[in-house]
């Protein structure tokens, strides 16, 4: 069981402690992978191995996930013998999971049909509409735009905070990283280049006489693709499904969160947390080096041996 948030209190371990001593719970040893509480980066995590009589683990996890909401904090509830804790490859969802936005919303605002969009993609990632359909209607909506237009949002949509951190420790160990997006190859291109990541599967905005068609050029990458893609990479790669973990935000990353051996739901709307196997909502993204099992003295040595090596 790992406890990850901006700080780890005593309130908030004494709640836990609470939660979990009337479901038979026993905390056989703890880890602090921070030097504090609220450790060198801003965050507090520790890790405690807890014997149960649960014979799933999910079942532990849904009794701590309102818990965590209330303490505003993460717990994240992982078989014991999960191996190895650090995967061998990687794989992201790109909008608001990467970055601090949809694309397709922002396209949306310059074609000025950001109202109609919006209220498309917050129906698809929450699952109410099939992921197809939905982004079929919101690219029709930006028929017209010019492309320059389009290749104007490049590096205007922040990275998710603690992305560039992730990705230099994850580049220092020399995990495999994937883009699986159902976001546009344009966009992930770029942060292909900008973060070090191996290689980006997504959408191929159709372009004709320089603006937006309203069209997709070739299959469009929903939930099933992202799964499939993802276990052909692994495949391909020689890496075993316990090696991977997949990072996505909305209910299309779900198929692929659960083919993973370590699927993680990151900043994700309701539906998505209580139905992944693991769900963070409180730190950025190098917050899942702790998920590893990485602590702040062997991150800091990690990324201390990247910069010597450059």
């Amino acid at each position: 069981m790992t406890v990850l948030g901006r700080e780890i209190s005593d309130h908030a371990l004494k709640q836990i402690a609470a939660t979990t001593d009337p479901l038979d719970i026993e905390m056989v040893e703890t880890r602090w992978l921070t030097n504090q509480p609220t450790g060198e980066h801003g965050y507090g995590c520790v890790e405690f191995l807890v014997r149960t009589s649960f014979e799933h683990p999910e079942n532990l996890r849904e009794a701590l996930l309102s818990l965590a909401e209330t303490l505003c904090i993460d717990i994240v509830i992982l078989p014991a013998d999960r191996q190895p804790r650090i995967p061998k490859l990687v794989a992201f969802d790109m909008d608001s999971t990467l970055i601090e936005g949809e694309v397709i919303d922002e396209l949306a605002k310059l074609a000025g049909v950001g109202e109609q969009v919006s209220a498309i993609t917050a129906a698809a990632m929450r699952g109410e509409l099939p992921f197809q359909e939905s982004f079929r209607r919101r690219v029709a909506l930006l028929k017209g735009l010019s492309e320059a237009h389009a290749l104007s949002l490049l590096g205007k949509i922040p990275l998710m905070p603690g992305a560039e951190r992730l990705f230099r420790a994850l580049n220092a160990l020399s995990i495999r990283t994937v883009i699986l997006s159902g976001g546009f190859t344009f966009f992930g291109a770029d942060l292909e280049r900008r973060l070090g990541i191996a290689e980006v599967h997504a959408n191929v905005l159709d372009i004709g006489d320089g603006q937006i068609t309203g069209e997709i050029r070739g299959q469009i990458v929903d939930g099933a693709r992202k799964a499939e893609l993802l276990g052909q990479i692994a495949e391909r790669e020689g890496i075993a499904r316990s090696e991977v973990a997949a990072v996505g935000d909305g209910a299309n990353d779900l198929p692929m969160l659960g083919l993973a051996g370590l699927g993680v739901a990151f900043h994700a709307k309701p539906l998505v947390r209580a139905s992944a196997p693991a769900a963070v909502s409180h730190v950025g993204l190098d917050g899942l080096l702790y998920l590893f099992g990485l602590s702040d003295d062997q991150q800091g040595q990690l990324l201390a041996n990247a910069r010597a090596a450059k």
